[in-house]
């Protein structure tokens, strides 16, 4: 399959039909956690460009425990995970998979993946699931992989952590899997030293880092390929989320951290090439947050803790040099969240300055740059839907622009129960978000959505 080279119809919109014939006839989804493109964006329409806690909202539902991990719909489905409290006790024990009607925000079932582990502050259900219409694939901070169908009855589990170690990552793992042609893709880009964030670790020699691809029906392992860096310390870790890209029939799984991006082939893990983004900037502390966006002939793949963001040509093969950088944008960019690609333009949000900025996807030519004038910074990633584009604040406020070359806002609203740090999800008709304590559905509500 071919990429086009215009970015009107990218090849993951040809590959999301398939999707939604499966995950529901009349309805978008949004299956994993960069939406059904993997950029942020979607094609559904008829979404709400303005609304309050109390006003235009079609249901809310309280969340058994807290949470960071974004809600995939399909099928008439929310999941999402959360921490919840084992019986007789106050505190926040294990991860939680739930599973909620997403007409109705009625939680259909509950269940226990794993035990919780809170490193810096940040918890073990913070991993969003991906799913197929069929069956949901959780993931926990903690390692813990299970399978589930749609009515709750597990499938198969692995506990990733038990088979390869503890995972050293300093603020906590928190990578979501990629589900790609019937294989899920897992990232453990972790610091090479064992116990460095957890004395209980008491392994000996280098830690390595790897990318996990298995057989998404059955849990079995279908490769593993050890990333190799000359990184070192945090600047091995990375808290990335992989992505596909398809050029020239060649399907490739890519990825970012330790000081380069790399693509592998989909089917064996191979590396196909690779780029050092900061050959004459080595830094101790550049961990990756931010994920890589592939599409229309280019890769987006930036630098740490609001560093330069790159745009690199499709086709490099081997170690490549600085030939493949279309053109690069010096900021401001985020630390933490990723950049949304919709109709052409990619839109970046400096989480700490708070600064949105519009560029053409293509060329790199700056459209627009505004502060947004939020309070709390920006971790949750922007979305595009129905011509709009969607950004909230860790404390709760909501900027809903209109897409395109000139900045225009549409509303601006507020949410409770802080901090939000999931992104904002638009399928079925509506806008789904999660807050710190509950979980929304904004725009036409049951009675008038058959």
């Amino acid at each position: 399959m071919r990429h086009v080279p215009t970015m009107d119809i990218p090849v993951t919109r040809v590959l999301f039909a398939a999707w939604i014939f499966v995950c529901a006839a009349a309805a978008a989804a949004w299956p994993q956690w960069r939406g059904p493109f993997h950029d942020g964006s979607t094609v559904e329409s008829n979404l709400p460009s303005c609304w309050s806690e109390t006003s235009n909202v079609a249901w809310k539902t309280a969340m058994p425990g807290p949470g960071a991990s974004t809600p995939v719909v399909c099928g008439g489905r929310v999941f999402l995970t959360t921490l919840v409290m084992q019986p007789g006790t106050n505190k926040w024990t294990d991860v939680a998979g739930v599973c909620a009607d997403a007409r109705t925000g009625a939680i259909l079932w509950q269940k226990t993946l794993g035990p919780d582990r809170t490193r810096q502050g940040y918890n073990a259900a913070c991993n969003s699931p991906v799913t197929d219409g069929t069956t949901v694939w959780f993931f926990t901070g903690t390692g813990n992989l299970s399978a589930w169908d749609y009515a709750g009855t597990q499938r198969w589990a692995r506990a990733l952590e038990k088979e390869h170690g503890l995972f050293m990552v300093k603020f906590g793992y928190h990578v979501s899997p990629l589900l790609y042609r019937g294989t899920l893709y897992i990232v453990v880009f972790q610091n090479k030293t064992p116990g460095r964030y957890d004395k209980s670790d008491t392994r000996h020699g280098e830690l390595e880092s790897f990318i996990l691809a298995l057989d998404a029906a059955t849990g079995t392992t279908a490769w593993r390929h050890v990333r190799q860096s000359d990184a070192t310390d945090e600047s091995m870790e990375a808290y990335i989320t992989p992505v596909p890209f398809e050029h020239e029939g060649r399907r490739e799984v890519v990825v970012m951290g330790g000081e380069y991006v790399t693509g592998h082939d989909a089917g064996s893990g191979a590396e196909l090439w690779r780029w050092e983004f900061a050959p004459r900037d080595r830094k101790v502390f550049q961990r990756v947050v931010t994920s890589p966006v592939a599409g229309g002939g280019m890769i987006y793949a930036q630098r740490p803790q609001h560093r330069t963001l790159f745009a690199l040509s499709a086709g490099a093969k081997g170690r490549a040099d600085d030939g493949i950088v279309a053109w690069r944008f010096d900021g401001p960019t985020p630390d933490s969240n990723t950049p949304l690609l919709y109709r052409g333009r990619l839109y970046v949000v400096d989480c700490g300055r708070k600064t949105a900025t519009c560029l053409d996807a293509r060329t790199g030519e700056q459209k627009w740059q505004q502060p947004l004038n939020v309070k709390g910074t920006v971790r949750a990633s922007p979305t595009g839907a129905d011509g709009k584009v969607y950004i909230v604040s860790e404390e709760g406020d909501v900027v809903v622009l209109a897409a395109g070359d000139a900045y225009r806002e549409l509303c601006r609203t507020r949410m409770g129960g802080r901090p939000v740090r999931s992104t904002i999800v638009a399928a079925d008709g509506a806008l789904f978000i999660r807050t710190a304590d509950a979980l929304y559905r904004i725009g036409r509500s049951a009675a008038a959505h058959p």
